[in-house]
């Protein structure tokens, strides 16, 4: 028998391995990465700057030491060239390696839209550790703090661009955050609570510009020249993109995997093909097994609790065991500390709206009146507890 392979050293590839090595310490199990594969923890990156983190104190177990605890081969700086999937074999740059089960892990690259300007290439995302490293650097003074008056301008108005908001305004930094909505978070939030939202970063100095979008980026200077689509122009020092993440499924697709938002798996973290897997912000979870009938459909997760569940089912199926995922209720938690917000989104295509409950509190009614889904801010987040359990009684 073959190793487990597993593509990807984020969290869904090392949780995966550590779920599996409770259940499993003998099977060899390979885990390829670009990266060094330190471990850390990818939501920390949007709230380093106001903690005054470091790149370096962001990693919370180094890689040597995760393959010791482990007993993982690590093949890190690698990058993997194509998947073999008759051969049961994976391509790198640095050889081939055989598997028995193969695991992507790969997660999602940053969307990336195009602007014009010369200093187009100067616009930065931060979707790893690496990212952030180059990131801190355009922020940061020789002793590691944010150099007073750097000026931010923020593509997004989603959870991770008002994330870095708050962040970067905390820190001292003269922030402005470009979104085409009318609000932030208007996908996710009830108006109100967006309002809320979008006052509280505006007392710390965050500057919005909703219903327009960047245009073109320009050198001026020393500094960056932003131009809105409205006309406007913003003098910046750093552009940071945060307008979505998109499933990394170049590999699956290459190698026939069922791919639409994601590469689709069933109950049992499947894909299409026998033998591989996929979790994470890779994967598209849909329900029923391939091997009743074909899958399409499903949700895309991007965050955390889905990885740490759909982890201990993929261990589980990897050391023989019987596990099937069905997600519990996993509430998302906003890191605004100038607005603490709690939000548990209704289905997909569920039908209904948002309605006030209570001060700080509003619930997703459907047709009939039933809880689908809550947001909390402010001091109602204390609330959460109470209010995801009256919600999962009406599941």
């Amino acid at each position: 028998m073959g190793p487990i392979v597993i593509i990807g050293a984020g969290l869904a590839g090392w949780t995966t391995v550590r779920e599996f090595r409770k259940l499993d310490a003998a099977t060899p199990v390979v885990l390829i990465t670009a990266d060094s594969g330190d471990f850390y923890a990818k939501p920390a990156l949007s709230n380093a700057f106001a903690q005054k983190r470091t790149p370096a104190q962001l990693v919370t177990t180094p890689a040597a030491k995760m393959v010791e605890t482990l007993q993982v081969t690590l093949m890190p700086y690698t990058r993997v060239t194509g998947i073999d999937t008759a051969a049961k074999t994976v391509r790198t740059d640095q050889g081939d390696a055989a598997w028995r089960s193969l695991v992507l892990a790969t997660g999602a690259q940053p969307i990336q839209i195009p602007l014009q300007g010369d200093a187009a290439n100067q616009v930065l995302s931060v979707n790893s550790l690496d990212d952030f490293a180059a990131f801190h650097a355009r922020l940061t003074g020789a002793d590691g703090a944010p150099v007073a008056g750097r000026r931010v301008v923020i593509m997004g108005a989603g959870l991770i661009g008002c994330e870095f908001a708050n962040d970067l305004a905390g820190a001292g930094c003269p922030v402005s955050v470009v979104d085409p909505a009318a609000r932030p978070l208007a996908a996710l939030l009830p108006e109100a609570a967006s309002a809320q939202l979008r006052d509280a970063l505006a007392l710390l100095g965050v500057d919005w510009h909703f219903g327009t979008t960047v245009s073109a980026v320009q050198h001026d200077g020393p500094a960056l020249r932003v131009t809105l689509a409205d006309g406007r122009a913003l003098e910046v020092d750093v552009v940071l993109s945060a307008i979505g993440l998109r499933a990394d499924t170049a590999l699956a697709q290459a190698a026939g995997l069922v791919c639409e938002r994601g590469v689709v798996v069933d109950a049992q973290l499947r894909s299409s093909v026998p033998d591989v897997h996929a979790l994470g912000d890779a994967a598209q979870y849909a329900s029923g097994l391939w091997s009743e009938a074909p899958l399409a459909g499903g949700r895309t997760l991007p965050y955390v609790m889905p990885i740490m569940n759909a982890a201990r089912v993929l261990a589980a199926r990897l050391a023989g065991q019987s596990a099937s995922l069905a997600f519990p209720l996993m509430p998302v938690a906003i890191k605004t500390p100038a607005l603490p917000l709690v939000v548990a989104p209704p289905a997909p295509a569920c039908s209904g709206g948002w309605q006030a409950a209570e001060p700080g509190e509003w619930h997703w009614l459907d047709a009939a009146a039933a809880l689908r889904g809550f947001a909390l801010a402010g001091a109602a987040t204390a609330r959460r507890v109470k209010v995801a359990a009256a919600l999962s009684a009406q599941a």
